[in-house]
């Protein structure tokens, strides 16, 4: 898995734990190593995981590995990042995008 500085991975086992019983809103990437758009979005999620580490949690979950969330929450394409708050998927985005159209997305649900 391509890994994001900053952000931590999560798996299986510990997604119910790590995710679904945060304080913060959770970004959740779904990624895998073969997947060029994945490392594309990497510095991106690094930073908004920076910049906003007050506001929202964010994690990656390779999906290679990871095959039961994967399948939980209906992932097809990477990268997908669902974001989680209080438990339940609020929003779902498919593919790369820069930092500033990635904020501006997740603006009305954070």
């Amino acid at each position: 898995m391509i890994k994001a500085a900053g952000v931590d991975s999560v798996t299986d086992a510990d997604f119910d734990n790590e995710v679904l019983t945060a304080a913060l809103p959770v970004l959740v990437e779904f990624t895998a190593d073969w997947c060029p758009p994945c490392r594309q979005l990497a510095p991106v999620l690094s930073a908004v995981a920076e910049e906003e580490a007050d506001r929202i949690k964010v994690v990656q979950i390779d999906v290679d590995t990871n095959p039961q969330t994967t399948a939980r929450y209906g992932v097809l394409a990477m990268p997908t990042l669902i974001l989680f708050r209080g438990g339940e998927p609020v929003k779902s985005m498919v593919g790369a995008r820069p930092k500033r159209k990635l904020l501006q997305e997740l603006e009305d649900v954070v």
